[in-house]
């Protein structure tokens, strides 16, 4: 045998197939929606039963994305949608119509310098190298909205970084960002799927001031770390005045629920010059723990060393 070029696959690919199916003849059997190809039929993938193939797409899906766009790790920012950008603070005053509305809008004005901190966290992420393989590290992602969301992404295009957007369907739309690369914004419709794909490649997480939503998912990665499900990533709360306000977790350790070194998974922080000292401090010291297994010490070297060429 002299000729060597044997083909790469002998099956036609799925999308040949399946344009091939679209093109068939037209009979009443074929024109029946049984006849389709089960991939191709929106009615039988909508089912209730084929919820749990839904639940695999939606895994899948965004890991891919991520993993093909060459990202290894995220710098995950919560926060509200409500609080506005400062140069919208005016009009936020302007549309409070009584005391109780114009004391909210108050309140929510002076959050609005974390739209600025957490624009000025996504540049410090985003400007972090690339490791010896060419991926990336602490790439900003947010939950895709306005406000707070809206601010991480934009730092990271302040510094031409890429940035991801993981948005959901809600009964009111919401838009992704502009500031969000398109090619990294992903839809949800499973919120448990969109948590666990905030998690899957956080190596920082940044808690802003926000609502339900935040809530949710901060108080669901300091359980999972509480509980030893992950190994422990550097939490940051921006706004400590906010966060001891409207969280008593000193109470919860004087009513025995949480115990008091529960508290240490967290950090406040103010600026993010020191929320960004925070991480690189994080993984210098644990770069130095010997009981971390061979591989995980590796890892963490090769951040803390990319973290002081960072500096």
């Amino acid at each position: 045998m002299t000729d060597t070029r044997v083909p790469s696959r002998v099956f036609p690919r799925a999308k040949q197939e399946a344009d091939r199916a679209k093109g068939g003849v037209s009979t009443p059997q074929t024109q029946d929606p049984a006849y389709r190809l089960a991939f191709q039929d929106m009615d039988f993938l909508l089912r209730e039963d084929l919820r749990p193939v839904r639940f695999q797409l939606e895994l899948l899906k965004p890991e891919l994305v991520i993993d093909e766009a060459g990202i290894a790790s995220t710098f995950v920012m919560y926060g509200s949608a409500r609080i506005p950008a400062p140069d919208k603070a005016q009009a936020l005053l302007d549309a409070a119509v009584d005391d109780t509305s114009r004391k909210i809008a108050e309140r929510l004005v002076a959050k609005s310098r974390y739209y600025d901190v957490a624009r000025e966290l996504g540049r410090l992420a985003s400007s972090f190298p690339v490791d010896t393989d060419g991926r990336r590290h602490f790439v900003v992602c947010s939950g895709g909205g306005p406000s707070i969301m809206e601010a991480a992404n934009r730092g990271a295009a302040d510094v031409g970084a890429e940035s991801i957007g993981l948005n959901i369907v809600l009964p009111h739309e919401q838009a992704p960002n502009p500031y969000v690369t398109p090619r990294l914004s992903l839809q949800f419709h499973y919120f448990a799927l969109r948590k666990m794909h905030f998690l899957l490649h956080a190596r920082a997480l940044a808690a802003f001031p926000g609502g339900f939503g935040t809530f949710d998912e901060l108080f669901e990665l300091l359980t999972l770390i509480q509980t030893g499900k992950i190994q422990p990533i550097p939490v940051l709360l921006y706004g400590k005045e906010f966060w001891q306000r409207v969280v008593n977790f000193e109470a919860l350790v004087e009513e025995g629920v949480v115990s008091a070194k529960d508290l240490d998974i967290f950090t406040y922080c103010e600026t993010a010059e020191e929320g960004w000292e925070c991480v690189q401090r994080f993984y210098q010291d644990r770069s130095l723990d010997i009981g971390l297994a061979e591989a995980e010490q590796h890892a963490a070297e090769e951040i803390a060393a990319q973290a002081d060429t960072a500096r």
